[in-house]
């Protein structure tokens, strides 16, 4: 079944995804009012009615379009924790994050994206990155490589001799000791700042405009659609422990991805050292 929709034209999901954000997310950019604006774990920690409508919308569509898939999504998982479990189980998952960047949607800056993963039995299978006001569509699909906007998309490496630049944790989401690990990154050679939306993060990875982030955090729907654009242009990733990393989680933190295999040993290195 599985192998039967890869197969095919995958379209219909990249279709899901852009109406889901028109009728959910779009109308309300720059519109939200109080009431649809809400904390969850801290000032930090936003979701909003656009956060819920997508994902609602997302999981019926994306449902229908694979019958017998499960979908774990970042507010499901909020709602339900025990939601998670599908991420390890025998049918397809798709991944959501509806609003990737909700602190940028809510304060209306165009930095923030919609992520969307097909997993099965934990592999990676392929993902979108829809970013609609920056008019950004990135799809990935397992080794069949990476596109942006239809054309293809390839990491390349750093510039030999050049800094490298990193998006890292943003402070307000680190604790003190994550932060005494993520200063290792403040090193000759290495131009770190905090992200923004992790999944426009990877993307800039997977075409070049970057070269690399480190996180401290696992949320699936934050990271497998990225991971596997990174992967699929080009670059590579891996957890402090030099292992791929696990949807499911329980990864040796921080990890990293960036455009080659070179850059992901020298930012790992600096991140054991200061561990």
């Amino acid at each position: 079944m599985i192998d039967e929709f890869l197969a095919g034209d995958l379209g219909a999901v990249e279709e899901a995804v852009r109406a889901a954000v028109a009728e959910q997310v779009m109308p309300r950019f720059r519109q939200l009012a109080a009431h649809e604006i809400v904390e969850k774990q801290g000032p930090h920690d936003l979701v909003t009615t656009a956060d819920r409508q997508a994902e609602e919308q997302l999981t019926d569509a994306l449902g229908k379009l694979l019958p017998g898939s499960v979908v774990v999504g970042e507010e499901a998982v909020h709602a339900d924790p025990a939601v998670l479990t599908a991420l390890g189980g025998d049918a397809p998952v798709w991944i959501v994050d509806p609003v990737d960047g909700t602190r940028q949607f809510v304060h209306g800056d165009p930095g923030f994206a919609t992520l969307v993963t097909l997993a099965h039995r934990e592999e990676l299978l392929a993902s979108w990155t829809y970013a609609p006001v920056l008019g950004l569509m990135a799809t990935a699909r397992r080794g069949g490589g990476a596109l942006l906007n239809g054309e293809p998309v390839h990491s390349g490496s750093p510039e030999p001799g050049t800094p490298l630049h990193v998006a890292i944790s943003h402070y307000d989401f680190t604790t003190d000791a994550e932060k005494r690990t993520l200063s290792g990154l403040r090193a000759p050679g290495i131009e770190a700042r905090p992200c923004g939306s992790a999944g426009l993060e990877y993307l800039n990875v997977a075409r070049g405009q970057l070269d690399g982030v480190a996180f401290t955090w696992e949320n699936a729907w934050d990271h497998a659609a990225g991971l596997l654009l990174v992967d699929e242009a080009g670059g590579a990733h891996s957890t402090l422990d030099g292992k791929p990393f696990r949807i499911t989680g329980g990864n040796a933190l921080p990890f990293t991805a960036a455009r080659d295999e070179a850059a992901v040993r020298h930012i790992l290195g600096l991140l054991a050292d200061a561990g």
